[in-house]
């Protein structure tokens, strides 16, 4: 069964949500990458005020294609979330609640995971057009310089993902 859930993510929402659910995600997430993760990240060590409000946010880790006429993005699949694991920590004491991407997390991610109540969701690599149709529009928010790795606001219907890490921790993705 597919679950409907809608952004911002409450508390007992995201209890909720167990490893393996497959959910459709309706509301606006952020998006960002490693660039956009390394900037944030040392403006959390200077003690510096971020550019956008984190707190109760999803983030999906995407680089958006330019958009075709009539469509709000490009192709936007999933990258691999395991580059941004350095960075992950730190957003998530920070207020972040859950993140979007495909792949393995490290351990420390997890356990911040657990330690803060958050969720990974797995999009499905392979299926960037796929999904771009879910998102229905795309607002610049920081670090436009970055181009496609900037900070956008997505507006998405029906997004398809997979709960792969739940906030307690347990986990469909296959270890080796």
């Amino acid at each position: 069964m597919t679950k409907k859930i809608t952004l911002p993510l409450s508390d007992e929402a995201i209890k909720d949500l167990k490893a393996g659910d497959s959910v459709l995600i309706t509301g606006s997430m952020l998006t960002g990458r490693d660039a956009a993760h390394k900037r944030l990240f040392e403006l959390i060590e200077k003690g510096e005020p971020l550019p956008v409000d984190i707190d109760g946010e999803i983030i999906y880790y995407v680089g958006p294609a330019p958009a075709k006429p009539g469509h709000a993005v490009g192709p936007a699949g999933p990258t691999s979330s395991y580059r941004m694991d350095k960075y992950t920590p730190a957003l998530l004491d920070r207020g972040l609640k859950g993140m979007i991407g495909k792949g393995k997390r490290s351990k420390e991610v997890v356990d911040s995971m657990i330690r803060n109540g958050c969720v990974y969701f797995a999009a499905i690599g392979g299926a960037a057009a796929l999904i771009s149709g879910s998102i229905k529009k795309i607002d610049t928010l920081a670090y436009e310089d970055l181009g496609t790795e900037a900070i956008y606001r997505f507006y998405v219907e029906d997004f398809p993902a997979i709960v792969a890490i739940d906030s307690q921790g347990n986990s469909v993705l296959v270890e080796s």
